[in-house]
């Protein structure tokens, strides 16, 4: 049978809004990074380094203050937290903005946060502890709380690291994968408390102040989406 000759030019359906030129323009606008496909990721690495060559440079022109070791460790704690709020922020963004391309770049974010949590760490065992493993049991088991909760953060840090490769996400399936991975909400809660702790001995709680009411926003948009999601079925 013949088409009609009006179904050509039909109406798009009201909930059909992708359909119309907007939508249709607005969509290639959300997926125009595409365009330069792999060299995004290599921007966003080569930017995520920046932080640790800072450093570097400071070190080998003598910059690092009166307390190269304090130095290197609040500037490796504060750029974990950076990279963690910043991997945290990928998800409403990409809601709010429709901006689907930002998922590109959470897995390595998310592995910049652990890897600068590393070097944190690091720079204490090291370069402040000097692998005294006595003292360094001693902090984590409580003589130091902030220690504590910061240790804690980075074992389930290391542990998202761990299990973030595709082949490890098929192997667990990916809702088991999915709910591992919500730890992530736990892990910037406890670095939050680690760096709230560790400035309330010397009463300076504006910056832990900041970087609690950022994380307490970007947890506080997923906790609305999700008491809103059952609403919208029934």
């Amino acid at each position: 049978m013949p088409r009609s000759s009006s179904s050509s030019t039909a109406a798009p359906a009201p909930g059909n809004v992708a359909s119309t030129p907007s939508a249709r323009d607005g969509s290639r606008s959300a997926h125009r990074p595409n365009r330069w496909g792999p060299w995004s990721k290599v921007v966003v690495f080569l930017l995520a380094l920046v932080p640790l060559l800072r450093l570097v440079v400071y070190g080998l022109t003598d910059q690092l203050g009166a307390n190269p070791v304090e130095f290197i460790t609040r500037s490796t704690g504060t750029w974990t937290l950076v990279m963690l709020c910043i991997t945290l922020a990928v998800t409403p963004v990409r809601r709010v903005s429709g901006m689907s391309w930002l998922l590109r770049f959470r897995r390595m974010l998310g592995l910049f946060a652990c890897f600068y949590g590393a070097l944190h760490f690091a720079t204490y065992f090291w370069l402040d502890q000097w692998f005294d493993w006595t003292s360094i049991l001693r902090d984590v088991t409580g003589k130091r709380p902030f220690i504590t909760v910061g240790f804690v953060a980075f074992v389930l840090m290391t542990l998202l690291a761990a299990t973030s490769p595709h082949a490890v996400m098929r192997r667990m399936g990916g809702r088991r994968w999915q709910r591992l991975h919500r730890v992530i909400y736990a892990i910037a809660v406890l670095s939050i408390l680690h760096y709230w702790w560790m400035k309330a001995g010397k009463n300076d709680l504006a910056q832990p102040l900041i970087y609690a009411m950022v994380v307490a926003g970007l947890l506080g948009a997923r906790v609305v989406w999700a008491l809103r999601r059952p609403s919208q079925k029934q």
